[in-house]
């Protein structure tokens, strides 16, 4: 597009603007194509419209947007309300490239009573109104498990598929099946079961799925006393079976208040690029509804905006009719006959942290799917969260972690491992041999193996690491920032993951002077690196063990002139250890090597008794 053409555009767009209505309503941005790219809503549509085409707008996909804009229409509504849930329908219908995505949650089953003479109450992913009532859907599978255990528990409800009909009820057209005698159904397809009682029941069934389940328990108390009065004892006692069957079931759900009814709770968790916002019903004091949206960001919305839309999608998608919002915030909108809440203390704020809660829950879930899916993702997720902690200049794609390991000094030895995208990677494992240290010096020791390790990258122009982490406090550190900085002029940043008193590793450290970086000991981060913490005494103990248990069981072997190594094997596979060696007479030797080398070796270990 060229600037004269972009001018005339503007123009064109300036002048619808300046005819918009002052009035609620929601509005339309075309682009070339004749598409719709954006569908917005406001309270006054001119003032809202105008400002995005201010000279002062910085925000850049809002830029964006304005560039692709080619023409606006609009529609005016009476109130805020109706322009909110005008809004959330059209960007439902067209998609709009630049709107927040709400990614549908078809995924999660409701419940459904079929409109069936003899109705039938199941789960279900596929919802078709025409064969019935839905509730839900069920973010949590376990809830409606529970809900439908209990229903079939108290009224038992047919499971079979088949068309039932008064008619052919009357007319013997059916027979009962496996489910009756096993007392899961009262057999209602033969008569053993009234009519008038299988709809009662499913009357019931609807109460508790719509959550009054305290009507419920009123009307059958009152059926208790009434039965009770008319001397049948029997009826009372399956009615009172039923009564403390729902009772249990109400005293194991949420209950928050007795006295809060019909209210619905909505709070935001938010991240770059999604907000999951969690909506809660609660009705006669106990919560019978929790689902989460996510809403995929496109243009930098903020937690305003995306409560509002929040609010319209719970009010269509669920037919909401409360009087009363529990919000963190205020929404800056405004619903006919509706009080919005932000508590501060007491039952509301209660519901308020348990929708939080459960929105922070939903957001951690989605994201483990989506690293099973992608195991790259936790990876570079957890490089970032390191890099965001530590300050670094870049991810820390390659990491290194050294340790020494010696008893009273001897058959001193070092270890380095190598994590590249946070995980193991044991082809770059090093050993090293402590060459210039006498005794157990373990800051000497950690100086020399720096050194040689990168030094030697240097000469043969290897990758350096992005992090070197001190398997200990500040101590190490210091060591490794003299060698990495001061003899080698390399710029290396360097943590350290110091241990307590139980010498249990608490907390990490770094910069310079070091400081402790904020990091839960129970959070993914923490448990990488005390993995790599892990490593590096494993790697080291077992090289450390090997040339001990080598240099132990040889030692003395090897100092013997005219003695192989398939003697020394012989040997050692005959009589197991240096000790009995030392012991063996010289038949016993020579059974294994013979006579000449049996003399050898009998008269090394003997030269001090002649």
């Amino acid at each position: 597009m060229t600037k004269e053409e972009n001018t005339k555009r503007l123009a064109y767009l300036k002048g619808i603007v300046a005819s918009l209505p002052e009035k609620p309503g929601s509005y339309q941005y075309y682009d070339a194509e004749g598409t719709i790219i954006y569908v917005g809503k406001a309270k006054n549509l001119k003032a809202r419209v105008s400002s995005y085409f201010h000279t002062e707008v910085d925000r850049f996909k809002t830029k964006v947007l304005v560039s692709k804009i080619h023409d606006i229409s609009y529609t005016v509504v009476n109130t805020e309300e109706d322009a909110l849930l005008l809004e959330n329908s059209l960007i439902k219908k067209y998609n709009p490239r630049y709107n927040v995505l709400l990614k549908d949650g078809k995924t999660y089953p409701s419940i459904c009573v079929t409109s069936e003479p003899f109705p039938r109450i199941f789960k279900t992913r596929n919802i078709n109104k025409k064969w019935g009532t839905y509730y839900g859907p069920y973010s949590h599978i376990s809830s409606m498990y529970a809900v439908l255990e209990l229903i079939n528990k108290l009224y038992r409800p047919r499971t079979c598929r088949q068309p039932m009909t008064r008619e052919g009820v009357e007319a013997k057209k059916y027979q009962v099946c496996l489910e009756y005698h096993i007392k899961n159904c009262g057999g209602p397809c033969v008569g053993k079961q009234l009519y008038d009682d299988y709809q009662k029941n499913i009357a019931q069934a609807r109460e508790i799925l719509k959550g009054n389940t305290r009507k419920v328990l009123r009307d059958m108390r009152d059926e208790m006393q009434q039965l009770a009065e008319e001397l049948r004892f029997e009826e009372a006692e399956e009615i009172k079976r039923k009564y403390l069957l729902i009772d249990s079931f109400v005293s194991k759900s949420e209950v928050v208040s007795h006295t809060i009814d019909n209210v619905d709770v909505l709070t935001i968790t938010n991240d770059e690029k999604t907000a999951f916002i969690n909506y809660i019903h609660v009705a006669n004091g106990a919560i019978n509804q929790s689902f989460t949206f996510e809403f995929k960001k496109k243009m930098d919305e903020s937690e305003v905006e995306l409560l509002q839309l929040g609010i319209a999608e719970m009010r269509t998608r669920f037919n909401s009719t409360s009087k009363e919002i529990v919000v963190p915030f205020d929404p800056q909108m405004e619903l006919d006959g509706v009080t919005f809440t932000i508590p501060q203390r007491g039952d509301k704020k209660t519901l308020l942290e348990l929708s939080e809660m459960n929105g922070k829950q939903y957001k951690f879930d989605r994201l483990k799917q989506a690293e099973k899916l992608n195991p790259e993702q936790k990876q570079v997720r957890l490089m970032k969260e390191l890099q965001e902690k530590l300050g670094l200049p870049k991810l820390p794609y390659q990491i290194e972690c050294f340790d020494n390991s010696n008893i009273s000094g001897t058959d001193a030895v070092a270890a380095c491992v190598v994590f590249k995208k946070m995980k193991p990677s044991k082809q770059d494992y090093k050993r090293y041999n402590i060459k210039t240290v006498v005794g157990p010096d373990d800051y000497a020791s950690m100086k020399e193996v720096v050194h040689r390790r990168y030094s030697r990258l240097m000469e043969e122009h290897q990758a350096l690491p992005d992090l070197i982490v001190a398997d200990g406090g500040k101590g190490q550190m210091e060591v490794i920032r003299e060698v990495i900085q001061d003899e080698l002029n390399l710029d290396i940043p360097i943590a350290g993951l110091a241990k307590n008193d139980r010498h249990r590793t608490n907390e990490l450290l770094y910069g310079f002077p070091p400081m402790t970086v904020a990091l839960k000991t129970d959070s993914e981060l923490f448990h990488v690196l005390t993995r790599l913490q892990d490593e590096v005494h494993r790697f080291a103990i077992t090289f450390h063990r090997e040339k001990r248990s080598k240099h132990a069981l040889h030692s003395e072997l090897d100092e013997i002139r005219g003695i192989g190594p398939k003697t020394k094997d012989a040997l050692i596979v005959a009589l197991k250890s240096v000790k009995r060696i030392k012991e063996a007479d010289i038949q016993a030797l020579s059974n294994i090597v013979g006579a000449s080398k049996a003399r050898i070796i009998y008269d090394y270990f003997h030269k001090d008794l002649e």
